[in-house]
């Protein structure tokens, strides 16, 4: 089985008139990173439903996680988690979806948290401390990890790479902070997204993979931050069964491309990167398929 497991799907309203809707409901900070500004160029696209299954047919892609937003206000998490469930329960044989969540918001967060999975979302995330304003030992928030892991849920968090060029929404992350998470919660099925912004590399400490144990990492985003021999690099490092193959749809991820977005570019790229089969088949499907269904 084929399976993106990192893609961004928004409703009619929001496609329509991204700047509009941000503007109604106070969400500066993604309105930032999808709208064009005299400083930056979004790399941000939009697609129906309808061609998002057509761009997964296309590139022979059984199923896509839609994974949610780090929003500001809670009501922006409450809606994009509606829409998710509508989508899910309309398509149930190709889309699968995570619940947003501001844990900013206190108790209301793990009240609307468990009426999203009731509608049949899967996991949580993405969760971003740093852009929606909690640490990461806010009582809300741990309340919420220790749920997801007796609710046998994942949790995707967004990672930024400490160096490197700049970009809109590249904000300083703490690796110590991610370390301190896998290490108080073991058991947590914890997914840092766009390859734990480089956190996957430290598993060549032996102290810091034990801990790690329980940790995947997805490859969102990947061309746009990384040479394409990184999926072989890493496969050898953390081993293939803890990556998670992700396209960021859809994300201009090949901005000079303009047949982009798509998944069968991402996809080859992981196709030639000199990778047997089996672990090939691991992170183009498997195990999301193990973690996920």
């Amino acid at each position: 089985m084929r399976i993106d497991a990192h893609i961004h799907h928004y409703p009619p309203e929001i496609c329509k008139n991204p700047s509009a809707w941000a503007d109604a409901h106070q969400e500066l900070y993604w309105k930032s990173l999808v709208t064009d500004t005299e400083q930056n160029k979004s790399l941000q696209a939009w697609a129906s439903t309808e061609k998002l299954l057509a761009d997964m047919d296309a590139a022979q892609v059984d199923y896509a996680i839609l994974l949610g937003w780090y929003w500001k206000h809670p009501q922006s998490c409450t809606f994009q988690n509606q829409w998710h469930a509508q989508c899910v329960k309309e398509n149930p044989q190709r889309l699968k979806a995570f619940a947003s969540v501001q844990p900013a918001a206190g108790k209301q967060a793990l009240e609307d948290l468990e009426k999203a999975v009731d509608q049949g979302l899967c996991g949580i995330g993405e969760v971003f401390p740093q852009a929606q304003g909690f640490s990461m030992q806010d009582p809300t928030w741990l309340s919420i990890v220790e749920w997801a892991i007796e609710q046998d849920l994942p949790i995707n968090m967004h990672v930024t790479e400490p160096v490197g060029h700049d970009y809109a929404g590249k904000t300083h992350c703490s690796f110590q902070d991610y370390e301190w998470l896998a290490k108080t919660y073991p058991e947590l099925k914890l997914i840092l997204a766009h390859w734990g912004g480089g956190l996957a590399f430290y598993e060549l400490n032996s102290s810091f993979a034990k801990t790690c144990k329980n940790v995947y990492y997805d490859t969102a985003a990947s061309p746009l931050l990384y040479k394409p021999n990184i999926y072989k690099i890493a496969a050898e490092i953390v081993g293939a069964d803890k990556i998670l193959f992700g396209s960021d749809y859809p994300l201009k991820a090949y901005p000079k491309d303009p047949s982009a977005p798509n998944f069968t570019r991402p996809i080859e790229e992981v196709l030639s990167s000199g990778l047997d089969k089996e672990p090939t088949d691991k992170i183009l499907g498997n195990n999301a398929q193990k973690l996920f269904f």
